[in-house]
């Protein structure tokens, strides 16, 4: 894929069984896509400019880096210097909020993605772990806002967050020991009774998909 500046049917079909978007939205989000690109096949990162919805989002840079992790397309290491239409999609479907019509075990496995793509938001030199810094401006990020008023309340949110990662994580830490980080284990036990979609403000994982692309 990635070929044409058209996408086929077949093409449309395979794409919405790997990424869970119906066929409408892929053909709006190959619009956007062509938009974005300015019709060439493949997207840079410095394209997503023209995205105003994310100028003003406090990790923007953190979200379009995403877009040419290969950590997220393909599982290894390494960044790309440009993406296809296909992986264009596959990261956008970490945006999509879950569907009343999946299955537990999809809900499951949609809940794992979503967080592994926050992990690797904040894995930056990509060994498996993050500081327990990084973890305060993940939580601190995430609640984040524009009004000045409510900075308060995410800090207070963000210091309570790292008392329970202390809390989980102190188990594999003889206690002379310096804490090295958190690995997705850890990440996963802390966000465990967590919904990301609701519970949380986590403007990037639950914004309407066709709406980042505008």
């Amino acid at each position: 894929m990635g070929s044409s500046h058209s996408i086929s049917a077949t093409e449309i079909q395979q794409l919405s069984k790997k990424t869970g978007f119906t066929s409408d939205q892929i053909e709006i989000l190959h619009r956007r896509f062509k938009y974005l690109s300015e019709g060439r096949i493949k997207l840079r990162k410095n394209d997503f400019h023209r995205v105003s919805d994310l100028e003003s989002n406090p990790i923007r840079e953190k979200i379009v880096n995403a877009f040419f992790d290969n950590r997220n397309l393909k599982n290894e290491p390494g960044t790309l210097e440009e993406i296809e239409f296909e992986d264009f999609l596959t990261i956008l479907s970490n945006f999509r909020p879950v569907q009343m019509t999946d299955e537990a075990d999809e809900v499951e496995q949609i809940r794992i993605n979503k967080l592994r793509f926050l992990f690797n938001m904040y894995d930056c030199d990509g060994d498996g772990k993050i500081s327990v810094e990084e973890y305060r401006n993940v939580v601190s990020d995430l609640l984040s806002k524009s009004l000045s008023s409510e900075k308060d309340a995410s800090r207070s949110v963000a210091e309570a967050a790292m008392l329970e990662v202390r809390h989980m994580c102190s188990g594999h830490v003889d206690p002379d020991q310096q804490y090295e980080g958190i690995t997705f284990e850890d990440f996963l036990k802390i966000w465990k009774d967590i919904s990301i979609e609701s519970q949380m403000y986590v403007r990037f994982l639950t914004m309407e998909t066709t709406r980042i692309c505008k």
